[in-house]
């Protein structure tokens, strides 16, 4: 839900921290609504022919596609030589993956774990949306949500636009509004989700959540003798906390008061986990204004988001999260659908190549440009980007300097081809950076 969409906007998209917005062609064009359909065949019969997204503002698109779950998207429909448009390559291949709808990967074997709570516990009432398409407007991804128009998480500098209306979508909370009115009251949506942002080993510009939503109308809460929204409040956090056992056994837990603009009120849990409290996911009562809008005015719901490589890093003890999208079989082979926990066994012992590189940054400088031009270059060979000093002398110019660690999760790299990297990432960075290299 749009409340931990928020909490990963305003800190960013550390996994290790802020689970999702509820934490933040094609379009799919708002006239396609095959991206509102939880059945694949629908949405493979619903889809835009090739032909149609060709035609889109009268470009002719080259031969390339993405071709993933009955989806079909052009790159020159995301990635553009226009000043508007912030989406590399490296981002564009990422489109449709779908990690979550692999059955024996870590993402995918968390989210059906999440799924049987859920259907145990509810008697399949919650409709499954996890096909949903990528691409929206920012009207879906902000507006709808309650994301205030000045707030950092619109910048260009952590979200990724297509054009200034069109965007990735920073959380799966982008679609929350157009299937409440649908009319749907009990659903759980799960997705691939975009942001720009620094390079360790907790954070990728990709990554997965999950949000769930129940509607309640007056006839739920008013033999209770309580109001809708201390029902409501109720409700969630008996859910949430059996699903925390569900997942992690019999853990100590906490509920965190919290601000969030899109529930009043809010509230974040934590787990006691392996000797530290770790925040699992946030949630709250959701804002009536949001209900109003998709025609439940008399209602009251509340909403949960959870990022599911924040959780899986956990319960399946993988250090890096580079690693979910592995396809080497030293790590696929370990995991079996159905099992969550297993426990991830090494098989990299490759040391780390250090280079650093340090330059005078302009006023327009920031370090998540800087780690999407090292990453367009580097790929997921680039396994940390870190300032290690900065200073700024009598003339007012400010210095920065970066460490970066090359690392291969998967062989040894040589030194030419770190070389080679480095000396591509100075001159990129000098380029499209505007910065002046020392």
């Amino acid at each position: 839900m749009a409340v931990m969409a928020m909490a990963a906007m305003a800190q960013s998209t550390c996994v290790l921290s802020k689970s999702s917005l509820f934490r933040t062609g094609f379009r799919c064009f708002p006239q396609f609504s095959a991206r509102f359909s939880s059945s694949a065949a629908t949405v493979a019969s619903t889809l835009p022919s090739v032909n149609t997204l060709r035609r889109h503002k009268g470009r002719t698109t080259v031969a390339s596609l993405v071709e993933r779950g009955g989806v079909q998207i052009a790159r020159d429909d995301v990635v553009r030589d226009e000043p508007t448009n912030n989406i590399p390559d490296t981002i564009f291949t990422k489109l449709g993956m779908q990690l979550h709808r692999r059955n024996q990967h870590p993402i995918g074997i968390l989210k059906n774990a999440i799924y049987d709570y859920f259907d145990t516990n509810y008697e399949n009432k919650f409709v499954k949306f996890d096909d949903l398409c990528p691409i929206v407007s920012v009207k879906e991804n902000f507006d709808d949500v309650l994301v205030p128009p000045d707030h950092v998480s619109r910048s260009y500098n952590d979200t990724y636009y297509i054009d200034p209306q069109t965007v990735l979508r920073c959380h799966t909370s982008a679609h929350q509004a157009e299937i409440l009115s649908r009319g749907h009251r009990h659903f759980l949506v799960t997705g691939d989700v975009y942001r720009r942002d620094s390079i360790d080993s907790t954070h990728y510009p990709v990554f997965h959540q999950m949000e769930g939503v129940r509607v309640f109308s007056p006839e739920d809460w008013e033999s209770s003798g309580k109001d809708g929204t201390a029902y409501a409040a109720e409700d969630l956090k008996k859910c949430l906390e059996g699903l925390a056992r569900h997942l992690f056994g019999a853990v100590e837990m906490r509920w965190i008061d919290t601000y969030f603009p899109f529930t009043d009120p809010s509230f974040e849990l934590e787990i006691y986990f392996k000797e530290k409290w770790l925040e699992v996911l946030g949630c709250g009562v959701t804002e009536q204004e949001i209900l109003k809008r998709s025609g439940n005015s008399d209602n009251v719901a509340w909403a949960f988001g959870l990022g599911l490589e924040r959780l899986a890093m956990v319960l399946f003890d993988i250090p890096d999260i580079r690693l979910f999208w592995s396809s080497d079989e030293r790590f696929t082979s370990q995991f079996w659908e159905g099992q969550l926990g297993i426990k991830f066994k090494a098989f990299s012992k490759y040391p780390p190549c250090y280079k650093d590189m340090s330059f005078w940054i302009n006023e327009s400088f920031t370090e998540n440009n800087l780690c999407e031009v090292i990453r367009g270059i580097a790929g997921d060979l680039v396994e940390e980007v870190t300032l290690i000093d900065n200073f700024t002398n009598k003339k007012g110019m400010t210095s920065h300097c970066y460490r970066i660690a090359y690392r291969s999760m998967e062989r040894s790299l040589t030194d030419d081809e770190i070389n080679d990297l480095q000396w591509n990432v100075r001159e990129q960075v000098q380029s499209k950076l505007n910065v002046v290299l020392r």
